[in-house]
């Protein structure tokens, strides 16, 4: 399957766990591919792979998932759903080629990638295990919800680009519906990604236990050994 990506870490042994990431609008994948280096050392058997928005945003070079130019709150969620299928479809691509299932795959996006992650899970509920979104949104806010998935969101208090109260509503919304969602406020920070944003998410997916584990435990099952955690 032809995309834009770049590959940050291919590990010697076939991987335990895969973890994509999703740059914002007019970003590249290798310039994404930065912040998979931040995971790279803990987690050495996954496969990392920094992918491409499937559309190009001007003339630029950059990339983007759907065009920015007009968009509205009542427009956006159909750019969403009309690129949807092709996002889904990389994430399997990936999936496949490395052998690893949605219990060991994170999603990890920023801006536009981190609306396109959390929306995949809406979209197509079990596609992966973990979703970080640093300073994203959902398209419109989800009504159902599982804890197949643990999403993390990750926002700057002073971002005017995508403002905190949709990070906020996203929270709100998924526990409502019964999901399994985090929220961390990096205090005095923009729409960028910094060190304190990087903590809470390699902590999350090293420390946070998905609430499913709990649940499986009072039916009596036994998590998967294949998820992205290291302490199970």
């Amino acid at each position: 399957m032809k995309h834009d990506h770049f590959v940050v870490q291919r590990p010697d042994k076939p991987a335990q766990q895969l973890l994509l990431l999703f740059h914002g609008v007019g970003d590249n994948p290798v310039a994404m591919g930065e912040i998979g280096s931040w995971f790279a050392p803990l987690f050495p058997n996954a496969l990392i792979v920094s992918i491409g928005g499937a559309q190009p945003y001007g003339s630029t070079g950059g990339r983007q998932w759907f065009s920015v130019q007009g968009v509205t709150e009542q427009n956006r969620q159909e750019r969403v759903d009309a690129i949807m299928p092709v996002f889904i479809d990389i994430v399997r691509y990936w999936q496949q080629q490395s052998g690893v299932s949605p219990q060991a795959t994170a999603l990890i996006g920023f801006s536009q990638g981190a609306i396109m992650s959390l929306e995949s899970i809406k979209a197509e509920p079990g596609l992966a295990s973990r979703v970080i979104a640093f300073n994203g949104r959902y398209a419109s806010v989800p009504e159902v919800a599982t804890t197949a998935t643990t999403v993390h969101l990750i926002h700057g208090g002073e971002d005017r680009v995508i403002e905190l109260s949709h990070a906020v509503a996203a929270q709100e919304a998924l526990i409502r519906a019964g999901g399994d969602v985090t929220l961390d406020i990096v205090e005095d920070l923009g729409h960028a990604i910094d060190d304190r944003s990087m903590q809470y998410a390699l902590d999350h997916l090293r420390f946070t236990v998905p609430k499913h584990y709990f649940d499986e435990a009072l039916s009596g099952g036994k998590p998967h050994d294949d998820d992205v955690i290291e302490m199970i």
